[in-house]
């Protein structure tokens, strides 16, 4: 495919996702079944350029002057992707497979793009209107600045399996891939955000992936997963364990010793938390599904570590899943916020005296953060707030109540909130 066709077919795409209200996995699964010529690189062009606008909707529509998704895919080409406006000129106009000709209002507006200096905070920061005050508990004047971060593209995290190698052999094993260490954590390694005009090398792809040496993770969960602490020779339980990759960084921390358990309420998403576990070398997982009844009894007041990754509205993960700001909504917040009330209110009964709870979620909303966490104290005696985190390289992004808050403004993560709760003896 031509420039042309393929941005095309990505303002297609754009108009899926908005008039259908589809998810943008399945609008770009829906127009890769039906343009089966297009290529890999085609697929990688319209995914990423499709991934961009919804990253800068709001910012992209403010400096074009025109808040429609054609403009906001020509302003990504020219702001995000830095192409020359002679280039979006010929793609937009080609015949007959682009978009059609640039007016001359586009024509200006590419050459010389509306400031952002005056714009609302919301505009500058790429999210909703209503979302404003949210973000503006949690960072305050900060927020169009955090939002920005929000919106740019992700790097890609791995987590180096304790049990199968070691930092430094992994890291020589996806060498061709541009792997380096980080700051934060001596078993993360992370590679650049995908450049979405290449094809570029999948980490699945390495030898050493299927072999169990490590896992595709964003530093910010590896990070919650440590917060759990010392957890070598402990009875922990993952209660809201889903695919599996908190799970296994837990596993991989205790090193096959203790004893963890993995429950989700979707015995689909387990199947998953075994296949990975086998591949680990995990020998010391017990997955407790749903189906069976009481699947959890006999575990009640004998937890080290309940571990609860909180269903949310992932507001922290915007970088990766973009389409998501646009389709969250006040009740769907509502429901987030229920179910996290509910799921800290089922794993309470399971830790056991000197135990404790760490409450998790890839949001960056107080309501489904400190709010929950004050709700749940409460409501629950004989639980207290600890901090989250005692590693000095961590230390400064505690807030003031001692709950650890990642964003990749301030940590390069996506955003995650932690809490420990301790139940002193």
């Amino acid at each position: 495919m031509r420039d042309a066709g393929r941005l095309a077919a990505a303002i297609d795409v754009l108009t899926q996702i908005e008039e259908r209200h589809r998810p943008v996995r399945m609008a770009l699964k829906n127009w890769g079944e039906a343009a089966r010529y297009a290529g890999s690189k085609d697929r990688a062009f319209v995914s990423g350029l499709v991934l961009d606008v919804l990253r800068r909707r709001r910012s992209l529509g403010w400096r074009m002057g025109d808040e429609s998704l054609r403009a906001a895919a020509l302003g990504a080409l020219r702001l995000v992707w830095d192409w020359p406006l002679d280039r979006i000129a010929e793609a937009a106009g080609e015949e007959p497979h682009g978009p059609g000709p640039l007016s001359e209002a586009e024509r200006a507006a590419l050459e010389a793009p509306r400031d952002l200096v005056g714009a609302p905070d919301p505009v500058r920061g790429d999210y909703p209107d209503w979302l404003d005050a949210s973000m503006t508990r949690a960072f305050g004047e900060a927020r169009a600045e955090e939002g920005a971060a929000l919106s740019e593209r992700a790097p890609v995290d791995l987590r180096v399996n304790l049990l199968k190698s070691d930092p430094q052999r992994t890291l020589k094993a996806l060498s061709s891939l541009l792997a380096e260490p980080t700051d934060l954590l001596a078993t993360a390694l992370r590679m650049p955000a995908l450049d979405p005009m290449t094809r570029s090398g999948a980490v699945e792809t390495i030898p050493q992936f299927s072999k169990g040496w490590f896992e595709v993770q964003d530093l910010g969960s590896q990070i919650a997963a440590a917060s759990a602490g010392e957890v070598k020779g402990k009875q922990v339980l993952d209660l809201c364990a889903g695919g599996g990759g908190k799970t296994l960084a837990l596993a991989s921390a205790m090193g096959n010793s203790g004893q963890i358990y993995a429950y989700d309420s979707d015995a689909r998403r387990l199947a998953d938390t075994i296949r990975r576990g086998d591949r680990a070398g995990v020998r010391n997982l017990q997955v407790r599904s749903p189906v069976n009844p009481e699947p959890l009894k006999g575990l009640e007041g004998r937890m080290d570590v309940v571990f609860i990754d909180a269903p949310c509205s992932g507001a922290g993960s915007w970088r990766r899943h973009p389409d998501t700001k646009w389709r969250l909504t006040r009740d769907t917040l509502d429901k987030r916020m229920a179910d996290q009330d509910a799921v800290l209110d089922a794993g309470a009964p399971f830790v056991k005296p000197g135990g404790r709870m760490v409450y998790v979620t890839c949001s960056v909303l107080p309501e489904e953060d400190e709010d929950r966490v004050a709700a749940f104290l409460a409501r629950t005696p004989g639980f207290v707030a600890a901090p989250a985190t005692v590693d000095p390289k961590l230390t400064r992004h505690l807030t003031p109540d001692g709950f650890l808050r990642l964003t990749p403004r301030t940590s390069g993560t996506d955003g995650f909130f932690v809490a420990v709760l301790e139940k002193p003896r």
